[in-house]
């Protein structure tokens, strides 16, 4: 195990009060202890801060203002980062066991990647040992997003280094910038990726992204003007009902115990 690689773990909050001490909890737990957390908080008014100083202030980094949204956060944090490896890990989710950090380490280590992704799942909000659905991913090939694919994003580990070379998070793409960050580094810019088939995050069910059908529509929108597949009836409806048979089967899938 190489010690020397340092993971930048970043965390956008915003009065995450409620789900934040899982989320640092399972950070401090990492086997793997060469991290920093980077905090970027969009002036909580709640008790976020007040439990983020409850814990190791050596190994966290906060930065507190206005942003314009998630996503803004995020390329804020990675800016800042100082690590070679970009882990974002939204404030409802936490690491799925104490080894996720180790066995992305060891899997960047051991292949000349530049991204490394596994599975997720999603439990309830209040009740994170109840599993809703099983995201299990696999091996990226050429065409795959076209086919309703994609990595699950908290999931999804980057060197640093492929965000200067590529760009950050777009946010005028909104709800749908990770799908077209993941879309534009491995699609589009062939990233040499690797596909662990371990559940590395738990996130809790009603992020962002899936809070309300509006959230999900307006997402799959722009995930459909990414593809640019708006006017081609073909390929928009392959692409809509495998997404649909995609999902329904996470809801059927269970992950093998830890």
């Amino acid at each position: 195990m190489n010690n020397k690689i340092k993971v930048s773990i970043i965390t956008p909050t915003f009065n995450s009060g409620s789900t934040i001490s899982s989320n640092l909890e399972s950070v401090f737990k990492q086997s793997y202890k060469n991290w920093e957390l980077i905090i970027v908080d969009n002036l909580s008014q709640d008790q976020t801060l007040n439990i983020i100083k409850r814990y190791d202030k050596k190994k966290i980094r906060v930065f507190s203002g206005k942003d314009r949204g998630i996503y803004d956060a995020i390329n804020k944090g990675i800016k800042t980062a100082q690590g070679s490896i970009i882990s974002i890990l939204h404030s409802d989710d936490f690491y799925y066991n104490k080894s996720s950090l180790l066995n992305i380490v060891n899997t960047f280590n051991q292949s000349q990647v530049d991204v490394v992704y596994g599975n997720l799942i999603y439990v309830k909000k209040r009740n994170t040992n109840n599993i809703l659905r099983f995201w299990k991913s696999r091996q990226f090939k050429k065409g795959d997003f076209n086919k309703g694919w994609s990595p699950a994003h908290p999931s999804f580990f980057v060197k640093k280094k492929i965000y200067k070379k590529l760009g950050n998070y777009r946010i005028n793409m909104g709800n749908a910038s990770d799908f077209e960050l993941m879309y534009r580094f491995l699609e589009k810019n062939d990233v040499k990726n690797k596909y662990i088939n371990k559940t590395l995050v738990t996130m809790r069910y009603g992020g962002s992204s899936n809070k309300t059908i509006y959230n999900i529509l307006s997402q799959n929108l722009r995930i459909i003007r990414v593809l640019n597949i708006n006017f081609n009836i073909l390929k928009l409806c392959n692409f809509l009902f495998s997404k649909l048979f995609e999902r329904l089967s996470q809801f059927i899938k269970r992950p093998n115990k830890k």
